[in-house]
């Protein structure tokens, strides 16, 4: 492939990804993923998604849960691409980043996953574990996993909305 057609399939890739993600198009989305695909969670080390079966798995449940999708940045250059997006999960304002890395075909090889603020991505674990689990023949633990996050995201949205303000450097300074 000459480094023409390259920088066009790379392009072409990080468009089509982002639109899908704009529409919540998990079928499309995968579309854009290589056969080795990895995808490292902000929310967890434990494991990481494995495969464009496994992604589109998970992207499935995170378009039910993360919506409004709408990417406003996006940097790098070759094979290396930063895309941000804005969007709303479980009624939080949530901001994403994603370190794309692509393979020589212009197909995603890489995919780590950013996020903030606290109460979004609990909103998210919250929502997104239950569901996957579910798809996953588990309604057992999927009901465990979303007892036990559901106050996560109760306290981090708490916390964030009363306690973290008390921490603002500029309040109670005197002008």
């Amino acid at each position: 492939m000459t480094a023409s057609r390259q920088r066009q399939a790379y392009e072409e890739t990080v468009a089509a990804w982002r639109a899908a993600g704009e529409l919540g198009d998990a079928e499309a989305a995968a579309r854009c993923l290589s056969a080795d695909v990895e995808l490292i969670s902000p929310l967890t080390a434990q494991f990481r998604f494995h495969g464009p079966d496994e992604i589109r798995e998970m992207l499935t449940a995170a378009f039910e849960v993360i919506e409004d999708i709408r990417f406003h940045t996006a940097v790098g250059e070759g094979d290396t691409r930063a895309l941000f997006y804005h969007a709303r999960a479980g009624g939080e304002r949530v901001e994403e980043a994603q370190l794309l890395r692509l393979d020589r075909d212009g197909h995603i090889r890489e995919i780590t996953l950013f996020g903030r603020p606290l109460p979004a991505l609990t909103a998210v674990l919250a929502g997104i574990g239950p569901r996957l689990l579910r798809r996953q023949s588990r309604p057992a633990l999927a009901r465990v996993v979303s007892l036990a996050s559901a106050p996560l995201a109760r306290l981090t949205r708490l916390g964030d909305r009363r306690l973290v303000p008390l921490g603002d450097p500029r309040r109670g300074r005197r002008s």
